[in-house]
């Protein structure tokens, strides 16, 4: 390996755990973003310089983490952002076949990891919170919220007061939302920095692979199994179902996107195709509804192939 292309992969790493910590400090739009970034210089080292280069990267940032906060923080760090930017990268990259014949890792099963990875880390989260108890972590978020209430609510101008009956509610309300936005945010954040990462070394020349067309993309048959099972584990309550829902929130968005891929290809030549995809993209950030819908469509377009519907099938090979 020559010796820039180590030196790039380490300093990769450090930037990534120096981004990572710089996310627990400072407004918290800022803390948002940093958050989302924080993996995307470990993509870069795999995308742009190759998997051992990514291995180093992701090696380093881990180790750096630890150096300056404790092992545990490490741990969560290595498999919320470290194993899943190696793996994904790993996968992005790999092929078969001859030159002019050449198969790549499908962008379906990618995404399938993303999501496994994204509800581990719900589940660690969920598990670290509440100490693997239910009560303790209600307990805690009910002290969150009791808190936020008597420090920032109180100094806001005419806020409503809430008693003790609203913090009850507040918190079993944030109790079952929890989940999902775990998995979401986690989920949310591998694909992003995949994509962004991706667009990056394409447009430096460095990426090995073609870009491929994200609105074809499928699902494997097996995560439609797994997104079956996780949500109906979410109607058995207690700690299983929160764990089981921190599951099926990043395979309902790889679904999601599998529906908004399909939009993408029905419209394709129409007039109306900026207004549809700007109104469902706004949408889908503001009703939760609508990414539910998405989700549905894409399970409906997993099934039977609309996107492929009417076409010719490919010559023999």
């Amino acid at each position: 390996m020559p010796t820039n292309v180590f030196l790039l992969a380490i300093a990769a790493g450090i930037v990534s755990a120096v981004v990572f910590a710089s996310a627990t400090t400072g407004a918290m739009v800022l803390r948002v973003v940093l958050f989302l970034l924080t993996p995307l210089s470990l993509y870069l080292a795999g995308l742009g310089l190759g998997v051992i280069p990514g291995a180093i990267a992701a090696i380093t940032a881990t180790t750096t983490v630890m150096l300056i906060t404790n092992p545990l923080t490490a741990e969560i760090y290595a498999i919320s952002t470290a194993i899943p930017a190696f793996v994904c990268t790993r996968f992005t990259l790999m092929s078969r076949g001859p030159e002019d014949q050449r198969e790549w890792y499908p962008i379906g099963r990618i995404v399938v990891f993303a999501a496994l990875f994204a509800g581990l880390f719900a589940m660690l989260a969920l598990i670290m919170m509440g100490g693997g108890d239910i009560e303790t972590l209600t307990k805690m978020l009910r002290g969150a919220v009791q808190a936020f209430v008597k420090s920032e609510l109180t100094q806001i101008p005419g806020a409503p007061a809430i008693g003790e009956a609203e913090i009850d509610q507040i918190t079993r309300s944030t109790l079952s939302t929890l989940p999902w936005a775990l998995g979401l945010l986690a989920m949310t954040t591998t694909l992003l920095n995949l994509w962004l990462a991706g667009r990056i070394t394409l447009a430096s020349g460095r990426l090995v692979r073609p870009w491929p067309d994200l609105a074809q993309f499928k699902m494997p048959a097996g995560a439609t199994l797994a997104l079956f099972v996780a949500i109906g584990l979410t109607f058995t309550g207690g700690l299983t179902g929160l764990l089981s829902a921190g599951v099926a929130a990043p395979f309902t968005l790889a679904f999601a996107l599998v529906g908004l891929g399909l939009v993408h290809v029905l419209t394709r030549g129409s007039p109306w195709r900026s207004f549809i995809l700007s109104s469902l993209y706004i949408g889908a950030i503001l009703v939760p509804h609508i990414g539910l819908l998405l989700a549905l469509v894409g399970l409906a377009e997993t099934v039977f192939n609309y996107r492929t519907a009417g076409k010719p099938p490919p010559p023999p090979s």
